[in-house]
């Protein structure tokens, strides 16, 4: 859906990425927009290095393209939203730095504007990445909505750069202001990420193997317990060539798949830089047998039509705080399109998405694998 934001540097249309005309989810929000009127009202000065981090579909960097910002995210939607929303608006590329957060962060930022992401073991990776290149006089604000915005948060800015207090709200949204200490007196040493664990037995293949999650990945610190019930029942996959980890997070499912078919070619792909990293970690600390390839990108864009044999897929029902089946309907219409005739789609979720209904209408077929109270896995072949 194409919207229109009015800022005051004037009015910008804008879009999610990938754009669908039945997506009614805006591409911005109101903490993008108390932002932006806090830096014009308040006259900030937006002068030398510009980070923004963590904007969500590149409202921001569109705005303050004049300042020529560089924008460091964790998604590659975000990143195509930008490039898009940029070209819309009459932008040249060039007036935004896009970065990931696998990226080296700029050497030195004087202005730092944080879109406070959902995970906070993200925000905490990325601020003390960021750390080293904030002085004393760097101005630093964040934004988020009131229900985004925790006492914890609060800490983090804290802890890591410095004194940190909040706005009042506005339209249910909320601004951050820390005031960077001296470096030599603020908190130093690596992060906690990436992070590695053992995995449970009881899983197969990978039972008491290492995974290695970075920073924002989902269930970072624990194995999940339906890509647990996943492990559990996942196909033989002796005459499968071509596997796909669709949407891999940190790249258990299709490490597992690598060690139980030593011959099978795995594709790891995931919209998140940090989810890739830590597929392509996690397989490499598991002596992989070498025949993977790790993507970033949207879905299986670019994977052949006809080329694959089996698609492994845990999909995600929430964008950013909007719950949303959007997802996993692209995801299963990318599966079904790439498999080859008697290819198989298996998917684990929540039983009460009801995704059975989706598969039966797009595959014309769908087979209850498996199920607890709680999960289900269920296996569509391409006809």
């Amino acid at each position: 859906m194409n919207d229109r934001m009015t800022t005051p540097w004037g009015e910008l249309e804008l879009s999610r990425f990938p754009e669908d005309p039945r997506d009614r989810l805006r591409a911005w929000d109101a903490s993008d927009a108390y932002l932006l009127g806090y830096l014009a009202d308040e006259k900030v000065p937006l002068s030398g290095t510009v980070v923004v981090l963590g904007d969500r579909w590149g409202a921001l960097v569109t705005a303050l393209a004049a300042h020529r910002p560089t924008q460091i995210t964790d998604s590659f939607l975000t990143q195509e939203a930008t490039r898009a929303n940029l070209a819309r608006n009459g932008v040249e590329s060039g007036s935004v730095e896009l970065l990931t957060t696998q990226d080296a962060p700029p050497a030195r930022v004087d202005v730092l504007l944080v879109r406070v992401p959902k995970s906070l073991a993200l925000l905490e990776d990325q601020l003390l990445r960021l750390a080293p290149a904030v002085h004393e006089g760097t101005v630093v604000v964040g934004t988020g909505m009131v229900k985004e915005i925790h006492t914890s948060t609060l800490q983090l800015f804290e802890r890591i750069l410095g004194p940190t207090r909040t706005s009042l709200a506005e339209k249910k949204a909320r601004l951050v202001f820390c005031a960077p200490k001296p470096t030599p007196s603020r908190e130093s040493g690596p992060g906690p990420w990436p992070y590695r664990y053992a995995l449970p037995d009881g899983i197969g293949p990978l039972s008491g193997r290492t995974v290695v999650n970075h920073a924002g990945v989902f269930c970072a610190d624990r194995l999940d317990i339906g890509t647990r019930f996943f492990l559990q029942h996942l196909p033989a996959v002796k005459d499968a060539r071509r596997v796909v980890d669709l949407g891999c997070g940190n790249g258990v499912v299709g490490t597992a798949v690598a060690l139980a078919g030593p011959e099978a070619q795995v594709l790891f792909v995931d919209e998140s830089f940090q989810a890739v990293a830590s597929a392509q970690a996690t397989y490499t600390a598991n002596g992989g047998p070498g025949h993977a390839e790790f993507r970033v990108g949207d879905g299986l864009a670019g994977v052949p039509a006809g080329s694959v044999d089996l698609v492994l897929n845990n999909p995600p029902f929430h964008s950013h705080q909007a719950t949303t089946d959007t997802t996993a309907w692209r995801m299963f219409t990318d599966a079904q399109r790439v498999l080859c005739p008697g290819g198989e789609l298996w998917v684990v979720g929540n039983r009460h998405l009801g995704y059975h209904v989706k598969l039966r209408r797009l595959f014309g077929n769908c087979q209850l694998v498996a199920s607890d109270p709680k999960f289900v896995v269920l296996k569509a072949v391409r006809k």
